[in-house]
């Protein structure tokens, strides 16, 4: 089962989040010297050595108070060693090995997958020969580094990345369909009603669920796997990591899903962490469908559906060509209807076109637009064919790949959506020199 996630572990304020920014590319997390200060998104893709993986920093989740502090850092340790595939333990060279430095790499220990030890800050020769300290902490794979200004991180990526499963999965296998969603919005509750039983103790209490678990569905003549994410979780762990587990367990199912059916709630509408967990679905190239759930509970208005519709594409925009379906577990309203829509995106992502077909639509668009010159260079595209990945995406070969402007890129991707049928499909358009 490919699960190609790194978790970024460690106690706070020895530069998890800024190793966290610099392997994703974007200015995320928010970075202060203040301990315990990261507040925003704490996953995001990572691309290196042609594979990609997810990253997770740990550092946001802890909560801001002292007696809880060992005691959460220690409990998310333990959820990352049971969800992660490669786990990143980061240390400090400027204060050298701590207690919780110790408590940390004492669990880590025990874990059999690997474990590679960075030691942060170590940016000068001084410092260097300080760090050496830290091959007593017992880790093979140990890579000295400044997150700061990225010295050694390309040795370390190297080393993750022989850790993660790329490629095409195997032909001839069932759908795997993910429900994921906040915590209580309904997901076990979901999965009961299409199973027709019980499977998962559904209570009130957010964050009631466990392990994943893939269900074998194969009613009405639908034939699939479900991934859902089910069991009781003990009270203790639910008020203190109950954010961290939850989009820890979101993250494992996107990396294990074709399609993933994103529940909101009606009542709260799409979320922050809702629109977090979009844009990954997109950047692992997943399909995805959204499912509007209790939506027998809000008061409606003849346009209330449409108005509620639009909001969702405004706010998940550019990537807005997904289909949006109002559901109600609890009714049993248009349940399985999600499903068949799901399965639909399954087939579509994996649809291949003739390339004779492609640039027959792409010559009619660029003589319609042709690309914008850029500081009096010409664009000339002169064919178009799709890659053989196992999600859509199309190679451009062109004379000046680097002057296709974004604009130009949106344009051709539209091109594409309205002759082909790509709702609910992340495609990808890569321009190369020809």
């Amino acid at each position: 089962m490919k699960n190609n996630i790194v978790a970024i572990v460690g106690r706070p304020n020895v530069g998890k989040s800024t190793l966290f920014n610099r392997l994703i590319g974007e200015r995320q997390a928010i970075v202060d010297d203040i301990s315990g200060v990261t507040r925003d998104r704490h996953y995001g893709s990572c691309f290196w050595n042609g594979k990609t993986f997810t990253v997770i920093d740990t550092g946001g989740f802890v909560q801001h108070s002292d007696d809880v502090f060992e005691a959460a850092i220690r409990s998310q340790v333990k959820i990352a060693i049971e969800e992660a595939a490669v786990l990143v333990f980061m240390v400090d060279t400027t204060t050298g090995i701590t207690d919780l430095d110790e408590q940390v790499a004492d669990l880590l220990r025990r874990t059999k997958k690997p474990v590679i030890l960075v030691v942060n800050k170590a940016d000068n020769y001084q410092r260097m020969v300080e760090a050496n300290e830290f091959w007593g902490l017992g880790f093979e794979e140990t890579f000295f580094l400044s997150s700061l200004t990225g010295t050694g991180t390309g040795e370390m990526l190297d080393a993750i990345t022989e850790y993660i499963e790329e490629g095409e999965p195997e032909e001839n296998q069932l759908p795997k369909l993910a429900i994921i969603g906040q915590p209580n919005v309904g997901k076990s509750s979901l999965t009961n009603a299409l199973l027709g039983e019980e499977r998962n103790i559904v209570t009130d209490v957010a964050g009631t669920t466990r392990d994943t678990i893939h269900t074998h569905y194969n009613k009405f003549g639908m034939d699939f796997l479900l991934i859902d994410t089910a069991g009781i979780r003990k009270k203790s762990r639910v008020s203190e990591n109950l954010e961290f587990y939850s989009v820890m367990r979101a993250i494992r199912a996107i990396e294990e899903a074709d399609v993933c059916i994103l529940m909101v709630d009606a009542q709260t509408g799409i979320e922050s962490q809702d629109l977090n967990i979009f844009k990954l679905v997109q950047k692992r190239h997943k399909g995805v469908v959204i499912l509007v759930n209790k939506w027998d509970l809000v008061e409606k208005s003849t346009q209330t559906a449409k108005e509620f519709e639009d909001r969702i594409r405004a706010k998940i925009s550019p990537f807005k060509d997904v289909p949006i379906l109002f559901v109600s577990v609890l009714e049993k309203q248009r349940i399985f209807k999600a499903v068949e829509i799901a399965l639909d995106v399954y087939e579509r992502r994996r649809q291949k076109i003739k390339t004779s077909k492609l640039n027959e639509l792409i010559q009619a668009a660029i003589e319609r637009y042709p690309p914008p010159t850029h500081k009096g260079k010409y664009v000339k595209i002169k064919y178009v064919t799709q890659l053989p990945t196992y999600y859509p995406a199309f190679a451009f070969f062109c004379n000046n790949p680097k002057y296709v402007k974004d604009s130009y890129r949106n344009y051709l991707e539209n091109q594409l959506r309205e002759n082909f049928d790509f709702s609910g499909i992340p495609i990808s358009l890569f321009f190369r020199e020809k």
